[in-house]
């Protein structure tokens, strides 16, 4: 269901980053040459499957994702917001970042400011 690089050292923690992205945006550049370097770095990260099921509200496998992640890295491109999926990802990456301190860093992808 999930790609994720070699296991975390944290025994907290499963992944040490969890990646938010507009999959139509950037999911075959930007986003997949991000989750590259940062395995090859050895950073443990979670990147949903393309073929993850779409529905009205973001699975339980990725609700576990961001909870059990020390980082969450939030790539805001011009769909971004446009997407359901992504701003519940993102209320649920703010929720974790109030409550259990978790760690958020956005990219402004490809975007007018």
């Amino acid at each position: 269901m999930a790609s994720a690089a070699a296991s975390s050292s944290s025994s907290q923690r499963r992944y040490d980053v969890f990646l938010s992205f507009r999959g139509e945006d950037t999911r075959n550049n930007f986003t997949a040459h991000l989750y590259h370097a940062l395995c090859q770095k050895g950073i443990n990260t979670f990147i949903d499957d393309d073929k993850l099921e779409r529905g009205q509200v973001i699975s339980p496998a990725l609700v576990a994702a961001i909870e059990n992640s020390m980082f969450s890295i939030v790539v805001l491109s011009k769909n971004y917001a446009s997407s359901r999926w992504c701003l519940q990802e993102l209320v649920k990456i703010v929720e974790c970042m109030k409550s259990k301190r978790q760690r958020v860093v956005p990219i402004f992808y490809n975007m007018d400011c």
